[in-house]
C-alpha cells in the first residue's frame, strides 16, 4: 500500500523514473519528459553498460545501470517504464514488483493473458501499483472524446471502426518479424485499436478474426470483428504489409466521431452529425505525449491509488483475454509459449 508519508513525498517532489530498455519507445519516453512536471528520469537499465550510457548520455539522465537488477536496486527509483521486447514484460515487470517499484509496462503488458494475470496478481500482493503504457488513453484529444461519448452527443452508439498498420519491408532481422520477440502486427500495432474498442464497448461477446502470415510466421495482416450486446459492433484490422488510413471512428445514431490520423498519437478530431454538421475539436500538444501516461502515475500515487480507473487492471487483463482469441483463431503461437 501507499502510506501517507509516501503520498506527501510523492506530492512534494517530481516522481523519480527508471526506464528498463534503451529502444525507440524508451527514448521517445526520455524525451517527452522534461514536458512533465510530476516525473523525471533518474535511471536507466540495460542488458550493457555501453548501451546504457550512450542512451544516458543522450537525455542526461544521472544513474546508469549495466542490469535490470540494478536498475530495480536502485535506491532513487520509485517507478519503473518497463520497455524491453513483450516476450520480456512479464520477467522485467516482477523483477521491479519484486523490489518493491512502481510498475509501467509498455504495450502488451505480456505476450498473454496468463502472464497479465501474473503480474496483476504479484502487484495487489506487494502492495504497489501497476499499470499498462496504454498511453493513448491518456492523450488529450482522447479524454475530450471521452467527454463526448459521455455527453450523449452520438445518440446510441453503435459501431467502432479503427486501423493502425505500416507498411514494413521484410526484414529477418526486425524485431516486428521475428517471433521470439513476440512479432507480428497484432501485439505491437494492433493492440491499439483493440484497447480503443474496449476503452468504447468493454469486453466483446464474440470475435471473429482473419489473418496472413509474414514470412516468419507472424502475422502480416489481421482484420478482427467484434460482436457486443444489442448488436454493436467493432471492425478493427492492424498490418504490416501497407500503411492504413491510421483513423478511428464512433458511430453513434445522432453522430459520429471521426479521429484524424494517427489516432492512437496525439491529434484532433471532428464530430459529424446526421445532418453533415461538423465541429472540430483541435488540440496541439507538444512533444511526442508519452509524458502524460508518466502524469497519470503520479497522479495515482499522490492519491495512494494502486491502479489507474482510466486504465484499469482488470481491463487490461480482459484485453489480453481478446488478444489470446484473436491469435487463438489465426494460429498466432509464440515459442516460448509452445
Amino acid at each position: 500500500m501507499i502510506t501517507p508519508d509516501q503520498q506527501a513525498e510523492y506530492a512534494a517532489r517530481p516522481i523519480r523514473w527508471g526506464i528498463a530498455g534503451t529502444g525507440r519507445i524508451a527514448g521517445e519516453f526520455a524525451g517527452d519528459m522534461p514536458l512533465l512536471d510530476e516525473g523525471t528520469v533518474v535511471a536507466v537499465g540495460s542488458r550493457a553498460m555501453d548501451t546504457a550510457n550512450e542512451f544516458a548520455d543522450r537525455f542526461d539522465i544521472p544513474n546508469r545501470h549495466a542490469s535490470y537488477a540494478d536498475l530495480v536496486a536502485d535506491p532513487e527509483v520509485d517507478a519503473v517504464y518497463v520497455s524491453s521486447p513483450h516476450p520480456m514484460h512479464c520477467d522485467n515487470a516482477l523483477q521491479a514488483i519484486e523490489a518493491g517499484k512502481h510498475v509501467l509496462v509498455e504495450k502488451p503488458i505480456t505476450v498473454n493473458a496468463a502472464q497479465a494475470r501474473e503480474l496483476v496478481s504479484a502487484a495487489r500482493e506487494r502492495g504497489v501499483f501497476l499499470m499498462e503504457a496504454m498511453w493513448t488513453r491518456f492523450l488529450p484529444h482522447i479524454i475530450d472524446v471521452r467527454d463526448v461519448l459521455a455527453s450523449g452527443a452520438l445518440g446510441d452508439v453503435r459501431m467502432v471502426q479503427a486501423s493502425h498498420g505500416y507498411y514494413m519491408a521484410e526484414d529477418a532481422s526486425s524485431r516486428l518479424f521475428a517471433p521470439e520477440l513476440g512479432g507480428g502486427a497484432l501485439l505491437d500495432l494492433g493492440i491499439y485499436p483493440v484497447s480503443f474498442a474496449s476503452m468504447v464497448f468493454g469486453r466483446p461477446s464474440e470475435i471473429t478474426a482473419v489473418s496472413a502470415p509474414a514470412f516468419t510466421g507472424v502475422d502480416a495482416q489481421t482484420s478482427m470483428v467484434f460482436q457486443y450486446e444489442d448488436g454493436r459492433q467493432a471492425a478493427l484490422v492492424t498490418s504490416l504489409e501497407a500503411t492504413l488510413s491510421n483513423r478511428a471512428t464512433i458511430v453513434g445514431t445522432e453522430a459520429r466521431i471521426e479521429i484524424d490520423a494517427a489516432a492512437y498519437s496525439p491529434t484532433s478530431f471532428s464530430v459529424i452529425t446526421r445532418d453533415g454538421e461538423v465541429t472540430r475539436h483541435e488540440h496541439v500538444e507538444p512533444g511526442q505525449g508519452l509524458r502524460y501516461q508518466a502524469g497519470e502515475v503520479a497522479r495515482c500515487l499522490r492519491a495512494g491509488l494502486l491502479e489507474s480507473p482510466v486504465m484499469s487492471l482488470d481491463e487490461t487483463v480482459q484485453i489480453m483475454e481478446t488478444m489470446d482469441e484473436v491469435r487463438r483463431q489465426i494460429g498466432l503461437v509464440y515459442p516460448q509459449e509452445k
